[in-house]
């Protein structure tokens, strides 16, 4: 995709990034500014984070913070006044917790996605773009439950002839987001600490924050209402990830391991597409795109030559070497590996 087509649709647009603080917020956020919005939201209910984020961001006044939740209707309404854009991140993320507050994950993450397709339409909003999750698919834990009906909230619009633009995009684990095991990991290596491993053989999909955030202005040119649009990405065992990133900031191969067992709601392997979705899927070079059930009746014949769900089990598997490569681009770890930390903060960007 060219640049120019992402400039079209950003430059002197105001943009509303919910859940703004965040890996996600922070990466979007400094690949926005070159693209001269007139106007970027930071939209988040933790003051602190937005603290931190105004140091950072310090010379570019084109940002502000607006503290708020997605869970206060009146609060978005008042924000989207005006806006263009909206870039819908906010969301409970951690698996176990919200196993263990399921409500919690039912007011952020369906009660907030309701709340912001009615503070859009309300506002004629012109694009809507929501952050979904590999986990919404066949989900068997709350999160992954709360984030598919999110993905039904989100694009249920399309039929009501609204102004409004509505698509979501589906991706796999952000390597080094704060909600990914690799923070996790590299605090327990500088601890000295084994690396806690549930299972050998699970798989996740593996992706950076950057190309998280080329599949966001991908949907932006290309997505109609209704889209919902994966990326294609390769996978990794977990225990291999641990192991390449071990060797990496210590240079040992022999790094211990402590098995901590599956934990509630894991899968031993995630799903960015399933069959079922596959038989209206439109396949490209690089991505999957499954339209509204309303614009894929008008399909003829099948897009996708194999309708077999699109697992992490079954896509490419990176190498320990195609892993740290990974690891290095992302500034997890030096190009000379050996005894000592050089590893960034490990609370990501």
């Amino acid at each position: 995709m060219k640049k120019q087509e992402i400039v079209k649709k950003l430059e002197g647009r105001k943009v509303l990034v919910t859940g703004g603080t965040g890996s996600f917020g922070n990466e979007i956020i400094s690949q926005l500014i070159p693209f001269n919005p007139a106007e970027i939201v930071v939209f988040s209910r933790d003051e602190k984070k937005q603290y931190d984020m105004q140091q950072r961001f310090y010379e570019n006044e084109g940002v502000r913070y607006v503290v708020g939740d997605v869970r206060d209707y009146p609060r978005l309404r008042e924000v989207t006044r005006g806006c263009d854009i909206l870039y819908h991140a906010a969301a409970l993320k951690q698996v176990p917790h919200c196993e263990w507050g399921p409500y919690e994950a039912v007011q952020t993450n369906i009660a907030g996605a309701e709340n912001v397709r009615r503070a859009a339409m309300a506002n004629e909003v012109g694009l809507v773009l929501a952050i979904s999750t590999d986990k919404a698919v066949k989900p068997v834990n709350v999160m992954g439950m709360t984030k598919a009906l999110q993905e039904k909230i989100i694009l249920n619009p399309v039929h009501n002839g609204c102004g409004t633009r509505f698509v979501c995009v589906r991706y796999g684990n952000v390597l080094g987001s704060r909600g990914s095991v690799v923070p996790l990991f590299c605090e327990m290596i500088l601890q000295g600490k084994p690396i806690p491993i549930t299972h050998g053989m699970m798989t996740r999909f593996q992706l950076t924050l950057e190309e998280a955030v080329e599949l966001v202005f991908w949907a932006t040119v290309k997505g109609q209402s209704g889209d919902l649009w994966v990326r294609k990405m390769p996978a990794a065992r977990v225990v291999d990830l641990g192991r390449a990133l071990a060797h990496g900031l210590t240079g040992r191969t022999d790094y211990p391991f402590a098995d901590v067992g599956i934990r509630p709601g894991e899968k031993m392997h995630e799903v960015l597409v399933s069959e079922e979705e596959m038989w209206r899927a439109a396949e490209f070079d690089d991505h999957f795109k499954i339209p509204s059930w309303e614009k894929s009746q008008e399909v003829s014949g099948l897009s996708v030559k194999e309708l077999k769900e699109y697992a992490s089990s079954d896509v490419h598997q990176l190498t320990d070497e195609e892993i740290t490569a990974m690891l290095k681009q992302d500034g997890w770890i030096a190009d000379d590996p050996g005894p000592g930390p050089k590893v960034r903060s490990y609370y990501g960007k």
